[in-house]
């Protein structure tokens, strides 16, 4: 249980959200509900036609099955219980549902953090190293560095979770968000939190500002190496297979970045909300919709699925 201001227990937050804007939250919802079915139907194609196409049997696309697996399980921990709070004006969420929704959503941000430099790496290595990507990209090393994303996702959510949610929190539990993070529940503790501060700090250069460093360093080598290309259409295939990438990059890293290192007052708590909603419900769907409109691989494989699927059931 928690302790809070006056030595009573609740069992119980409350998440503001924007409940001093009605009709922003109708418009959220709306928002949400729509983006979180294309979320799903998006990323469910993309482990689907992964899975079954032989020709997508490569890293590439095994590391972008775990994403969209990962943004699967990342939207479902917090997006049901932020349209119920977006329609009415019951706003409250248990506090083991806020204890479950915080371990997930940092186990889950953390781990793509981490997958998305090992996705790096591997056009990376695609690019600069194309006669040698089988021998480097192997099944083995493959399972490893994916083992290794969701681990380390694990890790820090163990790590961050116990102590964010032993803080002693006040009795109004209103939590100035619309889901259970780390910054939001720190500024509901009435207890000295420079702690914590310090741990998140520290965990958002580990795994925000060390990893966007390698992303960039790689991409960086892959610039240098497709300009000495003398073929423009060489060069183009080659900038293809990463842009994709590089735009989810800059879609999550960016909005995660502002919620988690910037300076916290209230225009920038109102600000990080729609920052938490643009990379909770908005960038889990852009990202299977990103790889699917920019890769005629991926284009492909979807029309061969449909038309196995049409030749059964005319079977």
């Amino acid at each position: 249980m928690i302790t809070i201001c006056n030595d009573s227990h609740s069992d119980y937050f409350i998440l503001l959200g924007f409940s001093n804007k009605p009709y922003l939250e109708k418009i959220c919802f709306g928002v949400a509900l729509i983006f979180y079915c294309l979320t799903i139907t998006g990323n469910v194609v993309i482990i689907i036609i992964s899975w079954k196409d032989p020709k997508l049997h490569t890293p590439m696309y095994f590391f972008l099955s775990n994403l969209s697996f990962l943004d699967l399980c990342f939207t479902t921990s917090c997006v049901p219980q932020m349209l119920v709070n977006f329609w009415g004006p019951e706003k409250t969420i248990s506090y083991f549902g806020c204890a479950f929704q915080l371990y997930i959503f940092l186990w889950l941000g953390a781990t793509e953090c981490v997958l998305l430099v090992v996705m790096a790496v591997d056009r990376y290595v695609a690019v600069c190293y194309p006669l040698q990507y089988n021998t480097i990209m192997h099944t083995k090393l493959c399972l490893n560095l994916s083992i290794l994303s969701w681990g380390t996702g694990l890790v820090q959510s163990l790590i961050q979770s116990p102590t964010t949610l032993q803080l002693p929190f006040c009795s109004h539990q209103e939590v100035d968000d619309i889901v259970c993070e780390v910054p939001a529940l720190i500024q509901v503790s009435i207890a000295d939190t420079t702690y914590n501060e310090i741990q998140m700090s520290i965990a958002s250069i580990i795994l925000l500002v060390v990893p966007l460093m390698i992303i960039l360093w790689s991409y960086g080598s892959i610039a240098k190496t497709v300009l000495k290309i003398k073929s423009t259409s060489g060069q183009k295939k080659a900038f293809g297979t990463c842009t994709s990438h590089l735009l989810v990059v800059f879609l999550f890293y960016g909005t995660v970045t502002a919620v988690y290192l910037q300076p916290k007052n209230n225009y920038t708590r109102e600000q990080g909300k729609f920052f938490t909603l643009f990379y909770t419900v908005v960038t889990p769907t852009l990202n299977p919709l990103i790889y699917t409109l920019r890769n005629k691989e991926v284009k492909g494989a979807i029309r061969r699925l449909g038309r196995r699927t049409l030749h059964f059931q005319n079977i």
